[in-house]
């Protein structure tokens, strides 16, 4: 089946136009940040190809393209946490997606937590010393991903 999106065209067309005109970059790829619809919160990042974009548009589920599996792979497909899409936004030059979803189950990373930025670089970090870049948890855990991703 092919994944058919309308070819780039001019500067202002794309940057102010009314056409989506995806960029996918050398690899096939363009970035996709996630967002819960409510509270804004980033939930993850990953990147779609043509195939993938074009499959979340259909079903309104998120879909994404794995890199390390080289896999089409919808979010939930087995931790039932879909992402079930309200809002699909482009960038100003159209290279970077943003979808803005309902996180069903409430978790949106493998290692069971809301958001896959779950920790943050803890205070006094200093960039000469990297004995200083200690990370501290700032969620917890949804679920328990051992009892979720049986392999």
């Amino acid at each position: 089946m092919a994944f058919v999106f309308t070819s780039r065209t001019a500067k202002v067309d794309i940057e102010l136009g009314a056409v989506f005109q995806p960029k996918f970059d050398a690899d096939g790829m363009i970035p996709c940040i996630t967002t819960d619809h409510l509270t804004n919160e980033v939930l993850m990042f990953a990147f779609m190809n043509a195939e993938s974009l074009a499959q979340t548009i259909r079903t309104g589920k998120a879909t994404y393209w794995s890199r390390s599996r080289s896999k089409l792979w919808i979010k939930g497909e087995v931790s039932g946490n879909f992402q079930i899409v309200k809002d699909l936004r482009v960038d100003c030059d159209q290279d970077v997606i943003l979808l803005r979803v309902e996180n069903s189950g409430g978790a949106a990373c493998h290692n069971g937590f809301k958001s896959c930025f779950y920790r943050k670089l803890a205070d006094g970090a200093k960039p000469s010393d990297p004995a200083s870049h200690k990370l501290e948890y700032v969620a917890e855990r949804v679920f328990d991903p051992d009892s979720v991703y049986k392999k």
